[in-house]
């Protein structure tokens, strides 16, 4: 199958490092044997929305390709389209599904923020006592139904990954420090000349103070002059304030992102 929408053709980008992306035909399997844990790291991207008969079919799927509990605990399937169909979802949220929607963005040159904050110090991370903090801000914002101790265990594993990518080469990730505290940080990676976003996440003490908007300005005019990139991408959640951010600045919705997933909450 090949992957055609800009969504996932950029979540491809960290699989295509350190996991296995496997051509089935009309669905490809991704996976992240260094981290099982991570639901968009080991998942099947299908063609096409599900349809009738589809439930049954996909998870008999998901168990043979990824697993099935006590080692996977996660169901997590997504479609290769652009204009958020929703296909025969009913009986997957009937067996304690979640469908999302999502807001593929993407902008050649970002807009200085409106209201930046204009003592924040935006620059890579680098040295080990940086991504401590990365991590401990990326655990701070974590969504509460992940329990602290299994999403630490997720978040350094997605970060030790990250720093690789960034040692070949392939991105950086950047922290916006107010004086000796990072109040922010995020990634950006690339292939071609497309780069992606990830994780942009401001610590609920900075919130409200320009720091997300002024750190992804900074962050994309650094990845634009040094790998470059023709084409930034972000995700957000549709009709979300981060997407709305992202706006401002000038990102512009291209795509609708669909995809069901199912996992224990705490």
């Amino acid at each position: 199958m090949k992957v055609t929408s800009l969504g996932y053709k950029t979540d491809l980008i960290f699989p295509a490092f350190d996991g296995e992306i496997t051509d089935r035909g009309a669905y490809t399997v991704v996976r992240t044997p260094s981290n099982p844990t991570f639901y968009w790291g080991n998942f099947l991207l299908f063609e096409q929305p599900p349809a009738d008969g589809d439930y049954s079919r996909w998870t008999e799927l998901f168990a043979r390709e990824i697993g099935v509990p006590p080692q996977t605990h996660h169901v997590t399937f997504g479609w290769d389209t652009v204009r958020g169909e929703q296909g025969v979802s009913a009986p997957f949220l009937e067996n304690g599904f979640r469908l999302d929607r999502c807001t593929v963005m993407s902008a050649r040159k970002l807009n200085p923020p409106a209201h930046p904050a204009a003592d924040l110090t935006v620059r890579p991370l680098v040295s080990d006592e940086d991504w401590m903090e990365a991590v401990e801000n990326q655990v701070a914002v974590r969504e509460p139904e992940f329990s602290e101790s299994e999403y630490r265990i997720f978040r350094q594993r997605a970060m030790d990954r990250y720093r690789k990518m960034v040692a070949h080469g392939l991105g950086d990730w950047f922290g916006g420090f107010l004086g000796a505290r990072l109040a922010a940080d995020l990634g950006i990676f690339h292939t071609g000349q497309l780069g992606r976003y990830q994780s942009v996440q401001t610590h609920p003490d900075f919130r409200r103070r320009g720091c997300a908007g002024t750190l992804v300005y900074e962050a994309s005019r650094h990845a634009l002059e040094r790998f470059g990139l023709e084409t930034l991408v972000i995700v957000a959640g549709t009709d979300s304030d981060a997407g709305r951010l992202y706006q401002s600045l000038g990102f512009d919705a291209r795509e609708l992102q669909m995809h069901l997933e199912k996992w224990p909450r705490s």
